[in-house]
């Protein structure tokens, strides 16, 4: 089977780059970057879309493609909209004609975050943001096409590559003796190894073709922005002091969901994983670089 991952060159793309050589599938990765290995494409580009499909007989896209910077969306709200809400859209529809399985990832952030338990696939979705706005929007393009596809909705995502904020902390915490972190925001942090893990093992048993539609995933547990910050900070072994704050003490053109942890009972159910705890997960890919 012939599998082509759009957005190879940011987190999720990059971890499923250095499994995809354990699989008996032959995977293809592109990205508007260049990189070796990668081929160029923009999402947007229905035309190319079509061609690149077509040429290597991809039976399943997997798009990782994603306008990521949640402030700058704000002032930036028509590329945006274009990346995240009518590329996926005209992704679904060209994967509907050529008979194209689509697997697209979306975020927590489609929620308002007012909940006092984990989100649901069934909640219904208030974003308080652009960027929310837009992936929710491209959320619902997608399963409004009917393409066969499958949705995973994940938050708090970070790994060993890309600008995360696992990687933010851990930069602050060897240049600055104290910083202040905020207390007021829950969610989810995912290692993005761990949803690549899911993404794999469903391609390579086939069951990704048993269940369509929309999935929360995430590692398990919940914490705050400043439980992960402490929790960097110990793990690196970094000498920093890090304070609680609220929100309100760094105002942002964004308004981020205050609780934006997800229920991944549908997802454990339907394809009989195991979901780390987020603190264990962290601590794997810690040891890891520092092997």
């Amino acid at each position: 089977m012939n599998i082509l991952v759009a957005g190879a060159c940011g987190q999720l793309g990059r971890e499923l780059r250095e499994i995809a050589p354990l699989s008996e599938n032959r995977y293809f990765f592109a990205d508007l970057k260049q990189e070796e290995g990668v081929e160029r494409l923009d999402i947007c580009d229905a035309a190319t879309v079509r061609e690149m499909l077509g040429r290597n007989e991809v039976r399943v896209l997997l798009n990782c493609v994603a306008y990521t910077d949640v402030e700058k969306a704000e002032s930036d709200a028509d590329e945006a909209f274009r990346v995240n809400a009518e590329a996926p859209g005209v992704l679904a529809a060209i994967c509907r004609e050529m008979g194209v399985f689509l697997i697209h990832v979306s975020t927590d952030f489609v929620f308002d975050g007012r909940s006092s338990l984990p989100y649901l696939e069934t909640d219904e979705p208030a974003p308080l943001s652009v960027y929310g706005s837009t992936k929710l929007e491209g959320d619902r393009r997608i399963l409004a096409s009917g393409c066969d596809c499958l949705i995973f909705r994940t938050s708090w995502l970070y790994s060993r590559f890309g600008n995360n904020f696992v990687k933010k902390i851990r930069n602050l915490c060897m240049k600055h003796d104290s910083i202040k972190v905020v207390i007021d925001e829950i969610g989810n942090p995912t290692n993005a190894s761990d949803l690549a893990g899911l993404i794999f093992d469903i391609l390579e048993d086939g069951s990704f073709k048993n269940h369509k539609g929309l999935y929360n995933y995430s590692d398990e547990g919940v914490c705050s922005r400043y439980d992960l910050a402490c929790a960097v900070r110990d793990l690196y072994g970094l000498d920093c002091t890090v304070q609680p704050c609220r929100s309100s003490d760094f105002p942002t053109k964004a308004v981020r969901p205050a609780n934006s942890a997800l229920d991944k009972s549908a997802v454990r159910r339907d394809f009989s994983i195991d979901i780390p705890n987020w603190r264990d997960s962290l601590e794997m890919m810690v040891f890891d670089e520092m092997l």
